[in-house]
């Protein structure tokens, strides 16, 4: 079968996938309906206006780019092709996402500070590994799959609630001995990151997953500095039995498509990659590392938000999620960061101090501009979070 026709093969199987993926869901929840009354549904309208937008396979777009190379550089440097998945549904099960990883049921990662929940037993993907199993079940022997992955988190310039990233899992005959893995992974992960940054320096760190072992890291010499660039380990032999394969053994590999483009093509804002202002998107073409040249950096408006949270829980998480439900129509926060915290000596209340930095990437924002969104912010929070402002 010819690279191309392998291709098209493969993404019309993605969709067939994704139904299969999603399966235990009575009904697969549309976009529309990702937002529900149901006690443990924490996803925003935020959130929800963001899925289905799938940058990753946009062309001329960043991410689209480091995908595309990466992908070519597995099947170039490969007699059998890697299967390619870029489509399946970010809507998965817990199990998927966690339970068929090993990840343990107290693991942060599971909070609802940290996931967003469709209901008890249903999210948005944390990231692509969620469909690991279901792949290797299917009885993919090698593949990468791409795609958006969601996260609750803090706000500055590279974070961002939802990203993309690409998992890749190859699969070795019986018996293969651990030491074989473990040295084709870091040869071709090795070359694939001499593709993309050229012959630089690099390094692997022992690291824990809880879904490899050995677990490594792998980081480059770039710009000056260490820069991590994925994640990898040969995969516990638990997954694959659990997913019907037996003793086979596999390795597979993580990474962050942002993460890596922010770097290649010197994007300072990992809100740009959003940006529908064509001064942004024009300056890239397929196939090309260009680096990208800002066209205007407008100025910054800080605002603070100080409260009382008494014995109440209170994540930071919670109030980025309030600041980006006002902010919906535009990304206009740059940052927030907690400036100040102490406990009152008498009440045992914990104060808190916030500093929000707007700015929009497009136009530059006037001071009523920002201190309605800012007030809105405020009583957004009051009300959600049951906070007490000082």
């Amino acid at each position: 079968m010819s690279h191309s026709s392998s291709r098209t093969f493969v993404q019309r199987s993605s969709y067939l996938l994704s139904s299969q993926v999603s399966s235990s869901f009575s009904t697969l929840p549309s976009v529309d309906d990702l937002i529900s009354d149901d006690p443990n549904n924490n996803i925003t309208e935020a959130i929800r206006s963001k899925v289905g937008r799938n940058l990753h396979l946009q062309q001329n777009h960043p991410l689209n780019i480091i995908k595309s190379t990466i992908e070519n550089h597995f099947n170039s440097t490969h007699s059998e092709p890697f299967a390619l998945h870029d489509s399946l549904s970010p809507m998965v099960s817990t199990k998927h996402c966690f339970d068929d990883l090993l990840i343990p049921p107290d693991h942060v990662s599971r909070s609802y500070s940290d996931t967003y929940y469709i209901d008890a037993d249903h999210c948005l993907r944390t990231h692509t590994s969620a469909h690991q199993s279901t792949l290797i079940a299917s009885g993919e022997s090698q593949f990468l799959c791409t795609g958006d992955v969601y996260r609750r988190d803090e706000i500055d310039s590279s974070h961002y609630p939802v990203f993309h990233q690409m998992e890749g899992v190859k699969m070795f005959p019986l018996d293969t001995p651990t030491k074989v893995i473990e040295d084709d992974l870091k040869s071709v992960l090795s070359g694939m990151a001499k593709t993309l940054f050229g012959d630089v320096e690099m390094r692997w760190v022992d690291a824990y997953f809880p879904f490899t072992e050995p677990s490594y890291e792998l980081e480059i010499f770039f710009n000056g500095e260490w820069l991590e660039v994925l994640g990898s380990g040969v995969i516990q032999q638990q997954i694959i039995r659990n997913a019907g394969q037996g003793e086979q053994p596999g390795w597979a590999f993580g990474l962050g498509l942002e993460r890596l483009a922010m770097v290649l093509f010197e994007i300072p804002d990992i809100r740009l990659f959003w940006s529908s202002d064509p001064r942004f998107h024009q300056q890239f073409k397929s196939g090309e590392i260009i680096k990208f040249k800002e066209y205007s950096k407008y100025p910054p408006v800080h605002r603070d938000i100080s409260f009382w949270t008494g014995g109440k829980e209170f994540h930071p998480n919670d109030l980025c999620e309030i600041v980006r439900g006002v902010c919906i129509e535009e990304d206009l926060v740059e940052k927030v960061e907690l400036i100040d915290e102490f406990v009152h000596p008498k009440t045992k209340k914990t104060s808190n101090c916030f500093r929000v930095t707007y700015r929009s990437m497009d136009r530059s924002l006037t001071n009523k501009e920002v201190d309605d969104i800012h007030f809105q912010v405020r009583d957004n929070a009051v009300t959600d979070l049951k906070i007490e402002i000082r």
